[in-house]
């Protein structure tokens, strides 16, 4: 396991946005992921996805790394920020917004607005 987490590690602090997800951001293989990876591709988030389905021990690894049960999980300039249920509520709230601005992550304001409007 200790590769797995040393390769994690090298994933979350080498690239701003992660999004640890069942498939990959252009062909997601379950709702949770997809909603995360439409929520970051709507808002023109740049991030490295990586397809827990395609190696067992970054599937288990990234639960153990993080002490999170489930998938996905996304990361900001190294940092957990949650899974599915948290980016959505951080999303309508604007959360997710100012944690991008306040780590340096361009995404589109007019389209994070949009997604909530959709949702009001």
């Amino acid at each position: 396991m200790t590769d797995a987490k040393t390769r994690i590690n090298e994933t979350v602090t080498s690239n701003d946005v992660v999004l640890y997800m069942k498939g990959t951001k252009s062909m997601p293989q379950c709702g949770f992921s997809s909603r995360v990876a439409g929520v970051l591709n709507y808002m023109g988030v740049d991030f490295q996805d990586v397809n827990v389905l395609a190696d067992e021990e970054i599937r288990q690894g990234i639960k153990d790394y993080s002490d999170w049960p489930t998938i996905p999980q996304l990361y900001v300039k190294g940092e957990f920020v949650g899974g599915c249920d948290i980016i959505t509520e951080m999303t309508l709230s604007g959360e997710l917004d100012k944690l991008f601005e306040q780590n340096g992550v361009a995404y589109d304001k007019d389209a994070a607005n949009k997604i909530r409007e959709a949702n009001a």
